[in-house]
């Protein structure tokens, strides 16, 4: 049989019971992985084990809980021994403006999509340092790139998100881990749908798929990504290239 990308490879996916935590995991046990589905929604998730079989684990995970973070990775170590891929997935978004936003919005927004990256990332790095390989992939968005009116608290968020991508890149490439961003634009997903009706230009002229941001999480995952670090990955149909015209110009004729 023709080995897959994640065979024998350990994964955890954060904001796993919904949206793209769902098709994150799908793909990684699609392609041969063992993945821990985490997160606080307890009743999902544990439905969402019992779909996807034996070779994933149900536990119970609050990002921004550091004892919760040291809790989850006891038990992927319990059960395999290790843990090659974080998949940094669990997010809020709430509309606010900067002069609207408040604090306990912002607090809760930051977090969450925030120290919940840098928690993962510190749990699971002594292990990976031992392994002296791993893969770490942190969900941000194309508001991690661009500035976006209206949502202010996840803009800042999703760009420290980035920053802190790059810096840890750096800092752990010695150990043979790697660290990279991912970047979405308009998803057809439960987030996506509560911001309600948009007006994007985008490009393709449609939103994606969560499993085509799914194919670029296994490809960070794999060996395939073996010289990629530190960088972003766009997946947005092109929206942060430029606004599109929807007529062809007219043909000028001399």
């Amino acid at each position: 049989m023709t080995a897959r990308r994640m065979d024998g490879r350990v994964a955890i996916v954060t904001g796993a019971a919904q949206g793209m935590g769902v098709t994150h995991a799908r793909r990684l046990v699609a392609e041969g992985g063992c993945v821990v589905l985490a997160d606080i929604a307890d009743e999902k998730v544990e439905a969402l084990q019992q779909r996807l079989g034996e070779r994933t684990m149900a536990v119970r995970l609050d990002v921004t809980d550091e004892a919760s973070w040291a809790a989850a990775v006891d038990a992927t170590r319990g059960r395999w021994g290790r843990v090659d891929a974080l998949i940094n997935n669990a997010g809020l978004l709430e509309r606010g403006d900067v002069d609207s936003t408040p604090r306990h919005v912002w607090d809760k927004i930051l977090a969450v999509n925030m120290t919940g990256v840098y928690l993962g990332m510190a749990a699971v790095l002594p292990m990976m340092k031992l392994q002296r390989a791993g893969s770490i992939i942190n969900i941000s968005s194309v508001d991690g790139i661009r500035g976006t009116d209206h949502l202010f608290a996840y803009t800042a968020s999703k760009w420290g998100v980035t920053g802190m991508t790059k810096a840890a890149a750096v800092e752990v490439a010695p150990w043979n881990i790697r660290v990279n961003s991912v970047h979405p634009g308009l998803i057809r997903s439960p987030m996506a749908e509560a911001l309600g009706p948009t007006r994007l230009a985008i490009p393709l002229d449609r939103g994606a798929e969560p499993e085509e941001v799914s194919a670029m999480v296994a490809f960070l995952a794999s060996d395939e990504s073996a010289y990629c670090t530190g960088a972003e990955f766009v997946i947005d149909g092109g929206l942060t290239a430029g606004i599109p015209h929807r007529d062809p110009p007219p043909i000028r004729r001399s």
